[in-house]
């Protein structure tokens, strides 16, 4: 027994040294951190760079040989890079609110906790926030694995000049709360997406209750918590910042629920290697418009992602159209694709390049 106090004393020890070591290099990382602050501050640029960050996650992921994981090494080192952001002070993040929404998990994934959050009631106040510089950054989400695209983000890009500059990925976990059993239930409060993402569950468990669409999950859960026979469609997390009981775990359709949300800022982001490029354009009314609009992209071999259809809402059956591929505004090819693409359709606007990660 004395000889384990001795060892264990030992070992504690050795970690209280280590301890100290990092504490003084986290202390001299973050003062280059603000030397660089401040040097991008006199130059007009923001503090926070995706492009940097992609480069720093890289790096030290290259150099990891555990027993920390990856993702352990990287919510870390977001968390480091988040403490010295909030210390240069001029950083803020408007994101889709109130607190606890999946909006605000994913501006905490890309951000980490230490930077200054502000909740805003609709994505349009997202993006006003920082069109009037009261944000340096908004948090949206654009489109669900299980549901499509979020229409009314994609709206807004039509007349914001906002580029989006970084994203995000988030697993998507629902769960039925409330304060009451389940057999009392009489009306579900939710966003109408998330609705959308439970409604095998709901059809077998939840039948003869009403379903009301709120602005978002955390809304749900705080009217949730004040009414009876109510119960709502909400995070694990929205759960404890409300004081519900959880009914059911995991009731959306899709175990593979995935979110993707959108960093937008006033900034373009300079190329990593690994980017991701989003226009949107209106076409000409003819006959194999679409297809013409297409042709640029094959000629130049470049990968497209995704193309969504929206309608103009400033005339009747014309719509524009959104599309994600690899790579960045700067490369050659793309440059040579996207000159044709506008010599073909009405209009043309590059909503942004930026790391392709998740």
């Amino acid at each position: 027994m004395k000889k384990l106090k001795k060892k264990l004393k030992s070992l504690r020890g050795h970690i209280d040294l280590l301890d100290k070591k990092i504490v003084s290099l986290l202390n001299e990382r973050t003062k280059e951190s603000l030397r660089i602050g401040l040097y991008k501050k006199n130059e007009g640029n923001r503090s926070y760079s995706p492009d940097r960050e992609q480069d720093v996650i890289k790096k030290i992921k290259s150099v990891n040989k555990g027993p920390l994981t990856q993702d352990s090494l990287e919510a870390i080192y977001r968390e480091i890079m988040s403490g010295s952001l909030s210390l240069n002070r001029d950083i803020k993040v408007a994101y889709l609110g109130p607190k606890a929404t999946f909006t605000h998990q994913a501006a905490i994934k890309r951000f980490g906790s230490q930077v200054e959050f502000v909740s805003s009631e609709t994505i349009k106040d997202v993006f006003s926030e920082v069109e009037r510089d009261n944000c340096s950054y908004g948090v949206i989400p654009i489109e669900n694995s299980t549901e499509g695209a979020v229409s009314h983000t994609l709206d807004m890009f039509v007349d914001s000049d906002l580029k989006i500059c970084s994203q995000v990925q988030l697993s998507i976990s629902h769960n039925l709360l409330s304060k009451t059993a389940l057999k009392n239930i009489k009306r579900v409060y939710s966003n109408p997406y998330v609705f959308g993402q439970c409604r095998r569950w709901l059809d077998n468990n939840l039948v003869k209750v009403e379903y009301i669409d709120v602005s978002s999950t955390t809304r749900a859960a705080d009217i949730a918590s004040r009414e009876s026979k109510s119960a709502c469609i909400a995070s694990i997390l929205a759960a404890k910042e409300y004081n519900l009981k959880v009914l059911a775990e995991d009731i959306e359709d899709s175990p593979h629920n995935y979110t993707r949300f959108l960093i937008v800022g006033k900034q373009s982001v300079p190329a990593t290697g690994k980017d991701k490029t989003s226009v949107l354009f209106s076409i000409k009314d003819r006959t194999g418009a679409l297809h013409d609009m297409l042709v640029p992209f094959k000629k130049y071999k470049i990968n497209l992602t995704k193309i969504e259809s929206r309608p103009s809402k400033k005339r009747a059956w014309d719509y524009y159209f959104f599309v994600d591929f690899k790579g960045h505004i700067q490369e050659n090819k793309i440059k040579k694709a996207l000159e044709e693409l506008e010599a073909r359709c009405k209009f043309l606007k590059i909503l942004g390049s930026y790391p392709d990660q998740t």
